[in-house]
């Protein structure tokens, strides 16, 4: 049936009002992705959405919690994602307003909306079908949705088995609107999520939808770049279809996966021939070593002011375990394997420090750093810790130090000796002594400090990243 097409030299969107004095429904196209790539984007999405913490699947609508609230800085505002599959979701509704940002999968995806208020239903139930309306999204577009509180809504794909979207929600107040008791205790306490939030649809409205015919029910549909009903319309919706299923078998064979990277401190480290005198490592193995390096990097004065040496040196030590270095942790896991037949210690971290993941509590430094010495001085300007493993091949002992300088600079160190006991020992340590001493020190130590100086920013960021049962490290 011929219908009226309207242009639009801007984002194409309709503003529905609502029958119940609310505010409008606003939907508006952004932009068309390639070919076929809305049911990649929805599944690769919804794939990673399934493996978050805070992945609730109900009511037919997978959801995620990405943001949370931040009351005790008046910031009641929230982030949610969600995906609708290829059958939809059922008709449901919020207390508060709803605006989401989302990609539509590549059969097209169409939105139900029905703005009656509960006075105008409880008056007439037929009111529902009365201020229903559709608008159809096209295949493998960005688009946003905005509607207001109780708007009763469903979204389903045009054509399967192609998912309807993928969306981000941003929730301005989970507070306002009319909550009931426990969901209003859900957000108070910060345990809120959609389903938790959502009322779904009465069932004698349910009863009154189905007996509906969905092709007499007022239909607005949106596009980019061709009329909806054209020939090019047509045409490209019937490309999109098979070209989005092989999209999504092809992404298929490849491993979800998501990197978070950070570029270590550019401040510069500098070789030294050994420790200083007043080193805890000039005391360790006193019988004589086979190899020694040390390395050290000086902070300017305000990259942290006022911070003592003992709680620099902490922060350090904790960088060491969260903000290990992904290089050298590869290495480690080739070496791990090439001497399990030899029967010799493994650790996930490189030496000088694998020691920190030691399982002996008898000492430690900050009441959780296991360690073989430590020293404080009395004005707290200088904090070292020494470390250390034996094993069947070598035995080694490393140190880490903080000195506050006199112009005020902290100079931040890590050393290491090795003494070697047989043959073998001699070989491991002349195959690595140059690596150790001009990539895994220097490394390690640069990515300490970077944690040290922003541990928000740390890969394994969180108190439960540090590991406190693994066996001890060993020397390489």
């Amino acid at each position: 049936m011929p219908g009226v097409t309207h242009t639009d030299r801007s984002f194409p969107g309709i503003s529905l009002p609502s029958h119940g004095g609310g505010s409008p429904v606003e939907v508006t196209l952004i932009t068309q992705l390639g070919i076929g790539a809305g049911d990649q984007l929805v599944r690769d999405a919804g794939l990673r959405q399934s493996a978050h913490p805070r992945f609730v699947d109900a009511l037919d609508e997978p959801s995620a919690r990405l943001g949370d609230m931040h009351m005790a800085h008046q910031d009641p505002s929230s982030l949610y994602s969600f995906a609708v599959g290829p059958q939809g979701h059922p008709f449901h509704r919020h207390a508060g307003t709803r605006m989401f940002t989302a990609v539509s999968g590549s059969g097209g995806a169409q939105l139900r909306f029905s703005t009656a208020s509960d006075a105008q239903l409880d008056d007439d139930p037929a009111a529902f079908i009365h201020a229903l309306r559709f608008i159809e999204i096209p295949p493998d577009c960005l688009f946003t949705v905005r509607f207001g509180s109780g708007t009763w809504h469903q979204f389903v794909s045009q054509r399967a088995p192609h998912p309807a979207l993928f969306a981000l929600s941003c929730h301005a107040n989970d507070h306002t609107g009319p909550l009931s008791d426990t969901q209003r205790a859900q957000v108070d306490a910060g345990t809120a999520d959609l389903p938790g939030l959502t009322d779904t649809l009465p069932s004698h409205l349910q009863t009154l939808l189905k007996q509906t015919d969905p092709h007499s029910v007022p239909c607005v549909s949106l596009s980019l770049h061709a009329p909806t009903r054209s020939w090019a319309g047509r045409l490209c919706a019937r490309t999109r279809d098979p070209i989005g299923r092989l999209r999504t078998a092809l992404h298929g064979l490849r491993p979800i996966r998501g990197y978070v990277s950070r570029r270590p401190s550019l401040h510069p480290v500098t070789h030294h021939r050994d420790a200083p005198d007043d080193s805890l490592l000039q005391q360790a193995l006193p019988e004589g070593s086979h190899h020694r390096d040390y390395v050290s990097m000086i902070l300017p004065a305000h990259a942290l002011a006022g911070t003592s040496a003992r709680r620099m040196l902490e922060s350090v030590l904790e960088g060491f375990i969260l903000n290990p270095p992904s290089g050298v942790g590869q290495l480690m896991a080739l070496r791990n394997v090439l001497v399990a037949p030899l029967r010799l210690r493994t650790s996930p971290l490189g030496c000088p420090v694998s020691s920190l993941l030691s399982e002996d509590r008898s000492q430690l430094f900050a009441g959780r750093f296991p360690v073989l010495g430590q020293h404080v001085d009395a004005d707290d300007h200088s904090a070292e810790v020494l470390l250390g493993a034996d094993d069947r091949h070598l035995r080694f002992r490393s140190c880490v130090r903080v000195e506050r300088l006199d112009d005020g600079q902290l100079r931040i160190s890590l050393g290491t000796r090795v003494r070697t006991h047989n043959a073998f020992g001699r070989f491991y340590m002349a195959l690595i002594d140059r690596t150790h001493r001009r990539y895994i020190s220097p490394t390690l130590l640069r990515m300490a400090v970077a944690h040290a100086l922003a541990p928000e920013l740390s890969v394994a960021a969180g108190p439960t990243a540090i590991p406190r049962s693994v066996p001890l490290g060993a020397a390489g």
